[in-house]
């Protein structure tokens, strides 16, 4: 092919990438287009040029030099480098890189500098939140006490108490995604890769003194890297996306907390889940199935000669043909192993599942869903936000990004009502399914994007905004004893039950009380899954003889609450009658994704005046400091319009937040009181963030 008078045979550039990689059939072409290259501008930037070495696997089958093949191509304010002799990106960089560094970049230093080191990190975002949302208070709008009173604290949006440190350091992965493909030595290799494809780095090593990986999913990698030298279906390759086998994950289910002793999680292990993802495209399906039985051989004889031999509960095949690893909920799922079940029960379902255990609860895990990948951490993580959110029996919580419900089914017993809002179908399912387990009853869950159903259900539960204005003017009144008593139920509220939630501080007889009358109506589907527990305990509930019916009932159950809302005709007047008597307290937890809340999400919240408390955790505390100017960025009743900007794709994500909120509509923002990290990642520069918002 020949473009603006260079010859080569492939060029290849991934969207967003500023780095792209061709390849030349001559030497004649390559040097040409070098020559070319070096003449032309890209965006008035000098293009910078190097040699993008082949991966070692494939120079044992090239013809020639390898540096003569092929060059990469990077808009640089730089000079251009030489192309003859320049050592590419995976040879220079990741020859001198390990493992360790690339996985545990912080493992070369003491545990408690890491704490230090990831503390002062968080306080950084801290003072990055205060410029930012003092930059985007409107000019006709006094500037909030919080950031006024920052420089008493050196800078800090609100006071930083510190970070909680991992119960378990090393091993405390209960999650490991393994990437396959070739290590420089062009051995098919199970582990990890050295850098990214960004960086042009796409060799993958040994998980090697990886203090973060369990020493059992060590066990398993190096099995199924046994078994690829002698499969005859090739590696993933993420040059040219073609291959067969991508990733090998091992997912660890531990048994109850109070049996596990601190460094020693690996003893805890009862059951192992196995995700094999693949590629089928163009493999033939004779071979396919011929592989994977060699493949569950392989597996299932491996962890038996172990010693001690390694528990394997059930080996899943994921059929993915994306350009990522990361598939897609609905991807296809290929069941190799399974628990034995008995099949002639009518309604038996898909038991490609383990279980894990957090504060004394049960979970069951399907192959996709999400759980921490660190069970100890999150039991902490998730007892500081229910703390701060300073729940009580008065409380209806808001759980947004619910998953399979974790924090809203842990923190259940502490309040009157669960609403969990989920997007993954699978995990909803997953979520009341546990809630059975359990036997909790005063949960639901709702399955929608968090946008798209946030509104209509603070609409349901608490009436509109426009209601309580309304109804906030007749109720703070002087009452007969002659104190105010506000709907909304502030912080002067919590703790105090009304007497008829005083006597009633179990959550069944919560929920029992709460299905009489309309609500009834509203959690119609529920009350049919709860009556199927109500005379187990949990300990029953939760047993292996049972886990079918249990299965098909919380299927059934979100089936049947998704009719029953569809078809009720129940007024969103008479709902906010019904759940105002019953709850003082509307809390929010939300737990995003590293992208962090949507924009109509953060609105919604912040526009409704009755959730007065707010805890966000945080895997991203980028996204966080984001989403928090726009929460508590004061708003100006001459907002404006969003017309959108050229330039977004260049903005940072506050630089972005903070043009939203130009377009906030008039509300009462929310103040950062306080932050704290949580260590769920040890040996990584990651860690979990949660901070207070109260109004």
């Amino acid at each position: 092919m020949v473009v603006q008078g260079i010859s080569y045979a492939v060029a290849k550039k991934k969207k967003g990438m500023t780095v792209g990689f061709v390849t030349f059939e001559t030497v004649e072409q390559l040097r040409n287009a070098v020559e070319v290259l070096k003449e032309n501008r890209s965006g008035g930037k000098q293009i910078k040029i190097a040699d993008a070495n082949r991966r070692s696997h494939q120079k044992l089958h090239a013809e020639g030099p390898v540096s003569n093949n092929g060059a990469a191509t990077e808009n640089s304010s730089d000079a251009a480098a030489p192309a003859d002799g320049a050592s590419g990106p995976e040879a220079a960089g990741a020859s001198k890189r390990t493992v360790r560094d690339a996985v545990t970049p912080l493992a070369h230093m003491a545990y408690s500098d890491q704490l230090e080191h990831k503390k002062s990190s968080v306080a950084q975002l801290l003072k990055k939140l205060t410029r930012n949302a003092k930059k985007a208070c409107p000019a006709d709008v006094t500037l909030p006490d919080w950031i006024s009173n920052a420089k008493q604290i050196g800078g800090l949006s609100c006071k930083l108490e510190g970070i909680l440190e991992s119960p378990v350091i090393d091993g405390y992965r209960n999650k490991c995604e393994f990437s396959v493909g070739h290590s420089l030595a062009g051995k098919k290799t199970v582990g990890f890769m050295l850098g990214n494809f960004r960086e042009g780095v796409t060799a993958v090593e040994e998980p090697v003194d990886c203090p973060n990986v369990s020493a059992m999913s060590c066990k398993y990698a190096m099995i199924f890297q046994d078994f690829l030298q002698l499969s005859c279906l090739p590696a993933w390759n993420r040059v040219d996306n073609s291959g067969f086998w991508r990733q090998f994950t091992v997912r660890e289910g531990r048994s109850p907390a109070q049996a596990v002793v601190a460094q020693d999680t690996q003893t805890q292990i009862s059951e192992v889940m196995i995700i094999i993802q693949v590629c089928s495209t163009g493999v033939d399906e004779v071979l396919m199935k011929d592989e994977f039985a060699k493949l569950s051989k392989t597996l299932v004889q491996g962890a038996a000669t172990c010693s001690p031999p390694l528990p394997l509960t059930t080996i899943v095949v994921q059929d993915h043909v994306g350009i990522s690893n990361v598939a897609p909920a609905d991807c296809p799922l290929i069941p190799l192993l399974a628990p034995e079940v008995d099949q002639s029960e009518e309604g038996a379902v898909d038991k490609t599942r383990i279980h894990d255990h957090i504060s004394n609860l049960r979970f069951s895990l399907s192959p996709t869903a999400f759980f921490q990948v660190n069970t100890l951490a999150a039991e902490r993580l998730y007892t500081l936000a229910g703390d701060w959110a300073n729940l009580n029996s008065d409380t209806l919580l808001f759980d947004v990004c619910c998953g399979t419900g974790t924090i809203g089914l842990t923190l259940a017993h502490r309040v009157g009502m669960v609403v969990g809002i989920e997007m993954n179908e699978s995990a909803v399912v997953d979520a009341q399914r546990n809630a059975l387990i359990n036997g909790i009853k005063n949960c639901r869950f709702v399955c929608g994007k968090a946008e798209d159903v946030m509104g209509s259900l603070l609409t349901e539960y608490l009436g509109s905004p426009q209601q309580h204005i309304a109804a906030s003017e007749s109720n703070s009144e002087v009452n007969g004893t002659g104190k105010k008593e506000d709907i909304v139920g502030g912080a002067e509220n919590n703790g105090k039950s009304t007497e008829s939630l005083t006597e009633k501080n179990d959550s069944s007889e919560i929920n029992e009380d709460l299905d009489d009358g309309v609500s009834k109506e509203l959690e119609g589907g529920h009350e049919q899954c709860n009556e199927a527990v109500r005379n187990q305990n949990s300990e029953e509930a939760s047993s292996l003889v049972n886990e079918e019916s249990i299965d098909a009932k919380a299927a059934d159950c979100s089936e049947h609450t998704k009719t029953r809302e569809e078809g009720s005709s129940i007024s969103k007047n008479d709902v906010l009658a019904a759940t105002a008597c019953q709850f003082k307290n509307f809390v929010a937890i939300v737990d995003p994704p590293r992208a962090g809340l949507h924009p109509t999400v953060i609105k919604v919240l912040r526009t409704h005046p009755r959730i007065r408390r707010l805890v966000y955790i945080s895997c991203n505390p980028d996204t966080l400091v984001a989403n928090a100017i726009e929460l508590c960025t004061p708003s100006t009743e001459h907002r404006e319009k969003n017309k959108g900007h050229r330039g977004w794709r260049n903005m940072s994500s506050a630089g972005l937040a903070r043009q939203r909120t130009k377009s906030m509509p008039n509300s009462e923002p929310f103040v950062p009181k306080r932050a704290m990290a949580v260590d769920l990642f040890p040996h990584t520069s990651h860690c979990e963030m949660v901070m207070l918002f109260e109004r």
